[in-house]
């Protein structure tokens, strides 16, 4: 954004908004009421011929010069602060915007914009409403500045007759700021000068001759019957017009329509005013009717062609409105590809009620148009947009309904993807969860047979080492304890005991003297084992002196064999879980 220095009025002013597209105009760019018409700011952006303002409009610009100037000090005593007059410009989007304010502060934060006070402007800022009309311009000034608000004034160089109202920006409006001008811009690239026509004013049409009938006292009657029929008959094969085109036909052709049906109402006249001199003429009446009745049915006749070249005017008008938007629609879809249609309600019909000339049709329907228009592309930008952010995401499997979900505001879209997305991590990590658990079953089970069949092995192994143990016991005449057990790692950590029923071999000869644990690791050295361990083989103390427990030193060959045969028990299951 950058601020010019420019006088209002000087002819640089008047170059820079010649090429910018100026807040003052927008209300009518967006189809609002304004000074001019829509068509108008077109045909005049695209020429560049600006009528000159007669008398009258130059001198109620220079009285609203004055008046804003008359209320600024009245401005800065509601806003607490001095106001610049000022014109701000900036390119957005390829646009050159660009906004003359009455006034703003030194940091820009608040606005002023003046009008000229009226009967109706008063009493809807009495009301506290701000016409819409003016909404446009202030919120362009807006987003020129930064600021947030501006305050809205109307007078006429009496304070006492002021009113104020605060605007305060509108995002909804400043959104549709770009494409307006941007369809406004389209449509003066697109303009084709249409031949110069001046307001119609209906001709002159020439009357009938007058009816004349006098009737004598001898019955003798006197008319100008041939004549007016001469007359009537060229009107009507002549001058009467059958097909209006244009707006002169139409205002030629109504002035038409009144001459006949004052020539039904002189004939009238006539009938009256002999009928009341004789009682009776057969023939004169029958040419009085016959020429009544030709001048009736073709007035007639003319009235509904008037209705009827309106109305299909009217229609003309409307269906190359809707055609103009089909093709611009079907410009849209080819570029957002197949599957994505655009919706854009427009009321033709609605806009040309009450409108009687057809450049004011055409205006209205042109304007129409362009709203439809903007529209349009303000929902295929969205549509665009969106379908990127669905592409983005990767999964297009989630997103079945897609053609719905294009139409939804970027928020709304994002929340719904976030949603889908989340959902379907939380169905992935399900599904992962029941193959591990799949998984771990199935390693359990396949453990559960490992330690199965190591239990098995075990088992035999220490019945074997059992059996060699008591036969070696036997020998030394000692008794053999034979504990197989196994000691396995299952799933997850846990431990798996196996023992098999000891074997108790026949006690050795107590020789009376006794070993304490000490002795016993001392000579079992560097392998140790407790009170509990030896009674898990079997071997209980015989006596205890104090804390020491004394086993018999007979029983020492027998321990020696018992502990052999565990730790081979042990390794043959380590051996059998590792196959």
């Amino acid at each position: 954004m950058k601020k010019i220095h420019l006088s209002q009025g000087s002819p640089e002013w008047l170059a820079h908004r010649a090429r910018a597209c100026n807040a003052s105009e927008l209300a009518v760019v967006m189809g609002l009421p304004g000074y001019i018409t829509r068509s108008e700011l077109i045909a005049q952006k695209a020429t560049g011929i600006v009528p000159e303002p007669d008398e009258a409009t130059q001198r109620r610009f220079d009285r609203g010069h004055e008046f804003e100037a008359i209320a600024r000090p009245w401005a800065e005593d509601i806003i607490g602060e001095d106001l610049y007059a000022s014109v701000f410009a900036a390119e957005v989007d390829g646009l050159l915007l660009s906004a003359s304010l009455d006034g703003h502060t030194m940091l820009n934060d608040r606005t002023n914009e003046h009008k000229s006070g009226n009967v109706a402007l008063l009493a809807s800022l009495d009301a506290g409403v701000i016409p819409e009309q003016y909404h446009p311009q202030m919120e362009q000034g807006l987003m020129l500045t930064g600021a947030s608000r501006c305050l809205f004034m109307a007078s006429s160089g009496v304070r006492e007759d002021m009113r104020h109202c605060w605007y305060e920006s509108d995002p909804v409006l400043r959104a549709k700021i770009i494409p307006a001008w941007k369809q406004f811009q389209a449509d003066v690239a697109a303009y084709v000068p249409s031949e110069a026509i001046e307001k119609p004013v209906a001709q002159a049409v020439e009357a009938l001759p007058a009816v004349l009938v006098q009737v004598s006292g001898e019955i003798s009657v006197r008319d100008n019957f041939p004549a007016f029929e001469v007359a009537l008959r060229d009107f009507l094969d002549n001058r009467l017009i059958r097909k209006p085109a244009t707006d002169q036909d139409f205002a030629d052709l109504d002035l038409q329509i009144k001459a006949l049906k004052n020539a039904e109402a002189a004939l009238d006249a006539a009938e009256s005013q002999w009928l009341s001199q004789v009682s009776s003429i057969d023939g004169m009446k029958r040419v009085k009717d016959m020429l009544h009745k030709l001048t009736r049915d073709n007035r007639l006749m003319a009235e509904k062609v008037l209705a009827a070249r309106k109305e299909e005017i009217k229609a003309e008008i409307v269906a190359g409105g809707v055609a103009a938007l089909r093709e611009h629609i079907a410009g849209l879809t080819k570029r957002l590809g197949a599957g994505y249609g655009l919706a854009i309600p427009a009321d033709f019909a609605g806009v040309i009620k009450g409108k009687r000339s057809i450049d004011s049709l055409n205006d209205a329907v042109g304007t129409e148009l362009a709203r439809a228009k903007i529209a349009a592309n303000e929902l295929a930008d969205r549509i665009d947009a969106n379908i990127k952010t669905l592409t983005a995401t990767g999964a297009d499997h989630l997103f079945g309904d897609r053609a719905a979900l294009v139409l939804k505001q970027a928020d709304d879209l994002v929340a719904i993807i976030a949603q889908r997305l989340a959902a379907e991590t939380a169905r992935q990590e399900q599904e992962r969860e029941r193959i591990r658990a799949e998984e771990a079953e199935r390693v359990e089970s396949e453990h559960a047979a490992k330690v199965d069949a190591a239990r098995v092995e075990a088992q035999r192994i220490a019945t074997e080492q059992a059996a060699r143990g008591q036969a070696e016991a036997q020998k030394a005449v000692a008794p053999v304890i034979a504990p197989a057990f196994v000691i396995g790692q299952g799933l997850h950590g846990s431990v798996v005991e196996v023992w098999a029923a000891p074997k108790q071999p026949q006690p050795a000869a107590d020789t009376g003297k006794r070993i304490n644990l000490t002795e016993i690791n001392a000579r079992l050295s560097p392998v140790s084992i407790t009170v509990a361990g030896l009674s898990e083989l079997g071997f209980e103390p015989v006596e205890q002196v104090k804390a020491s427990r004394l086993y018999r030193a007979s029983d020492l060959p027998a321990i020696c064999q018992a502990i052999s045969a565990h730790v081979l028990a042990v390794a043959a299951t380590r051996k059998a879980a590792t196959a």
